[in-house]
Formats: C-alpha cells, sequence, structure tokens
C-alpha cells in the first residue's frame, strides 16, 4: 500500500530584517568574506544568518561553489522583492530623522480648495513662520483625525453631526462668472434666459452627489424660472479648480463658487455676471483639528492664521451675517 506524501509545513512567522540585510549584501557581493565586511560581522556570522534564512524559506537562496557564490532562481527572486522594500523602509528612517523635533503642521483638505483658496495664501504664514513645516494631503476620502497623521482638516459639507465640533469659515453663493474677454466678444447677458447663448461649465458628477446638486445650472434655472432653458453646449468637469479655469481661459460660463472665485473677481480676471442672481448653497467649509494637536503652539498660530484669512473671505464675498467663529456648530 502506498503511503501519502508528508505535507510540508510551511512557516508564516515573519523573518528578522537582520536575515535579510545579510541576504542582500551576499547577494550584491556574490562573497561572503565581502559582504561581512559590509556588514561589520564575521563571516560565519554572515553564514549563520544565511543559513537561517533559508531554513525559514524552505528552499536554498545561494549555491556555493569552492571559488565562488552564486543565487539560486528562488534567492534572484527575493532580491528582487526585498531590496527595494528595504530602501524604501530606509528611506522613511532618513526622513524621521530629518525631522524629528521640527515643527509643523499636516492638513488633509480637498484638491479643489488647496489649489483656489488654501495655497495661494499661504506664503504669508510662511513667511511669519519660517519654522514651521506644512504638509498638505489632498484628498475628498474623510480622514479619522483620531487616528490619522494629520493635525487639521478642511472640509465641505453641510451643519450636522459630521462637523460636530467643527469651527465654521465660510458659507457659500454660487455665481455665475466668465472671463472678461469672452463677454467682450459674444451676445450682451442682461437676464438669465441670456446664458443659453453660451457654453455652460458644470461639475459632471454633481447630479450624482449627495448635496452637490446644490451647485448645478439645472437648480439656478429653477430658481430663475428657466425650468426649460437649455444652452448652445455644456462642458463637464470632475473639479471646481477645473471648472473655473475653463471660465478663465474663455471657455463658457461657469457657476462658480464664491469663496473659491473672490481673488480672481478682485484681480478681474473673471467677471460675476448677472450679479442680482447668485444662488445660496447649504454647503459649509469647516476647520477641524485633531485632538492630540489643538494645544501645540504651531497648530494654534496655523489656526489663528487661518481663520483671519476666513475673515477676509467673508468680507470679499459679502456674507451676512458674519458668523462667530467661536461657536462648535452641530
Amino acid at each position: 500500500m502506498n503511503l501519502p506524501a508528508p505535507v510540508a509545513h510551511l512557516r508564516t512567522r515573519p523573518v528578522a530584517v537582520g536575515h535579510w540585510r545579510a541576504f542582500l549584501a551576499v547577494a550584491r557581493h556574490l562573497n561572503f568574506r565581502a559582504a561581512a565586511e559590509e556588514l561589520s560581522l564575521t563571516q560565519s556570522a554572515v553564514s549563520r544568518q544565511i543559513q537561517a534564512l533559508e531554513d525559514e524559506v524552505g528552499v536554498p537562496l545561494f549555491l556555493r561553489h569552492t571559488r565562488a557564490v552564486e543565487l539560486t532562481s528562488a534567492g534572484a527572486q527575493l532580491q528582487r522583492a526585498v531590496a527595494p522594500a528595504l530602501e524604501r523602509v530606509d528611506a522613511c528612517v532618513r526622513l524621521v530623522r530629518q525631522t524629528a523635533g521640527r515643527k509643523s503642521v499636516a492638513i488633509t483638505t480637498w484638491a479643489s480648495f488647496a489649489s483656489m483658496w488654501l495655497i495661494p495664501r499661504m506664503e504669508e504664514f510662511q513667511r511669519d513662520n519660517p519654522d514651521i513645516d506644512i504638509r498638505i494631503d489632498a484628498s475628498d476620502l474623510p480622514v479619522d483625525l483620531e487616528t490619522a497623521d494629520v493635525d487639521l482638516a478642511l472640509r465641505y459639507a453641510v451643519p450636522g453631526s459630521q462637523v460636530y465640533g467643527a469651527q465654521r469659515l465660510f458659507g457659500e453663493q454660487l455665481a455665475v462668472v466668465a472671463s472678461p474677454w469672452l463677454l467682450k466678444s459674444g451676445p450682451p447677458i442682461r437676464k438669465p434666459a441670456d446664458v443659453a447663448q453660451f457654453t455652460l461649465i458644470e461639475a459632471g458628477d454633481a447630479h450624482r452627489t449627495m448635496h452637490l446638486e446644490w451647485l448645478t445650472w439645472r437648480r439656478w434655472f429653477e430658481r430663475n424660472g428657466q425650468d426649460k432653458l437649455q444652452p448652445k453646449r455644456w462642458l463637464y468637469f470632475n473639479y471646481a479648480h477645473q471648472i473655473v479655469q475653463a471660465a478663465l481661459t474663455g471657455q463658457g460660463l461657469a457657476l462658480a463658487r464664491m469663496p473659491l472665485i473672490a481673488d480672481a473677481l478682485a484681480t478681474g480676471d473673471l467677471v460675476e455676471v448677472l450679479p442680482g442672481y447668485r444662488l445660496d448653497s447649504p454647503l459649509v467649509y469647516w476647520l477641524m483639528v485633531g485632538p492630540r494637536s489643538g494645544q501645540r503652539p504651531e497648530i494654534k498660530a496655523f489656526c489663528e492664521w487661518l481663520l483671519r484669512e476666513a475673515q477676509l473671505t467673508r468680507e470679499a464675498v459679502g456674507e451676512v451675517p458674519d458668523p462667530d467663529l467661536n461657536d462648535d456648530l452641530d
């Protein structure tokens, strides 16, 4: 009777990092003596580490010849995987060592707000606080400030439980805007129906995203008694900064967020069309401070600066009444 071959039980415990460093040194030099000199170890210590690694992996990693060492196919496969991984670890350790003890502020926000509002204003803060490092992570994904490696979150949401404890920066109105040269070259716009003579620029996913339907031309049409209005052409983008960029280059009329275009209106790069027909939005811009960060002096300094900038934005867009930023909003 033939008995079945015994099943090999593969080890699953992690391999010591020291074994991998010895492996990579031998793989680079194909010589145990040279690897030992690089690692400041004895040749026998390196040999024991390689033997222990081969026992852990379960296959030979080197072919030992009389005067040479050669990688096996399994050894070459592991070298390709392990070398870049350890390089990334070493690079990360170097970065941590370099930044240890430095004052820093890590911020998470969405890309359009970072590029259109936050970054253009940061030169003043950096000039006044040259010893504080700034890191901006641009992402639309929610972040748990209890556990994430960030200090502040700048978010965009309707008031509610999801922003409990947050500070209100400013609210929002939407305005019809265009580049001045587009307005000079096109037909006059005196009433809401006149916008149909132009290409209208809009967020392509606004109709599919909760709350963002408030930002659509369709909502603006309904508010102004133009339910059946159809424009000359639609032009869709994914992000607010793309919509504004298209308007700046004269590609059409945009229904843009006032807090994000206040600077462009002030410089004349954009012109507000039909200023009496702004559309109110329920969405609000919020500042959220991580529970582990709020007492650090650099975080306090950044928040104070941010709230001053928010006040200037409210004044620029004519937001009334002026909200009390010291109140937590439910």
